[in-house]
């Protein structure tokens, strides 16, 4: 019989990209990949519960920008399948932070090939191209504001501003290497970006669409139907203000209270009963421990 931790280790792993079984994470021994174990995308990167949170945040924001969105809506089953475009986005993040060098590399280029073969035109009459190197910035930026964003909140406070500057370059490796082009690279950098960006960001009926579809993605088990419901606020929640004005969200102090205890409690369960996740297997290659 299964003892609990192993029953809730296994069920988040339904929910990420380790269940695809295609990448070892711990193998070569001594294979550092891209960033290695003194890296700060390691920390932020290593804590299923903020991640989860941050993943769902930054879908929800990615799809503000209607090329991005269209890339999505006309090239992908997610509206058949959210979990498994969950699980590919987490394999891909998993993979390109903690697997060795050639996995990383092997993975990049595989996304590299599928997004040039992602075109068309987006629901505002303007032509896009997944592999167009602005709309690859966006994505990028989205993704890493919206990770950070919930390690701030969720696992470290305390991270610093130097270390805060740090993740974003180290981040920005992988992006650069998909085909990503003027990656901003610091808080600063990502504040001024994303002023920048808002003329571009519509929220409309494909947007709400995506966002309702992610609200009642199903749950790896009836158990824990009421932690991912909790999560889905948490990532709306870790939206900027103006995001989230413009999505029609509003949380009041109190409910965003209720949340942010609600995720921290899940958290404790989920940290004690995860021994083997991404950043466990990484670390054990490395001949570290955590």
């Amino acid at each position: 019989m299964q003892s609990l931790r192993n029953r809730i280790q296994q069920q988040v792993f339904r929910l990420n990209g380790l269940s695809l079984n295609e990448f070892d994470l711990s193998q070569p021994p001594g294979d550092p990949g891209l960033f290695g174990p003194d890296s700060v995308i390691w920390r932020v990167h290593g804590d299923f519960t903020s991640m989860l949170c941050g993943g769902i945040s930054a879908l929800l924001m990615q799809m503000l920008h209607p090329s991005a969105l269209a890339g999505v809506w006309d090239h992908s089953s997610f509206r058949e399948d959210m979990m498994g475009r969950l699980r590919r986005t987490s394999q891909f993040i998993a993979v390109t932070t903690f697997g060795n060098r050639a996995d990383a590399n092997t993975l990049i280029e595989r996304v590299k090939r599928i997004h040039l073969q992602v075109s068309g035109v987006d629901a505002y009459g303007t032509p896009y191209q997944a592999s167009d190197p602005q709309l690859l910035t966006w994505v990028h930026v989205a993704e890493t504001s919206r990770f950070l964003a919930a390690h701030l909140r969720y696992k470290n406070r305390l991270l610093s501003g130097a270390e805060q500057d740090r993740y974003y370059a180290e981040a920005a490796v992988v992006a650069e290497a998909l085909g990503a082009e003027q990656v901003p690279k610091s808080r600063q950098a990502v504040a001024d970006y994303l002023v920048a960006m808002r003329p571009q960001l519509r929220y409309d009926e494909r947007t709400a669409e995506v966002t309702r579809l992610l609200m009642s993605a199903p749950a790896p088990s009836w158990q824990a139907k009421p932690a991912m419901k909790t999560m889905m606020l948490a990532g709306i929640g870790l939206l900027p203000e103006w995001a989230q004005a413009q999505s029609g969200y509003h949380f009041t102090p109190l409910k965003r209270w209720q949340i942010d205890r609600q995720i921290d409690l899940l958290a404790v369960g989920l940290r004690w009963s995860i021994s083997q996740g991404a950043h466990h297997r990484a670390m054990a290659r490395v001949g570290r421990s955590l």
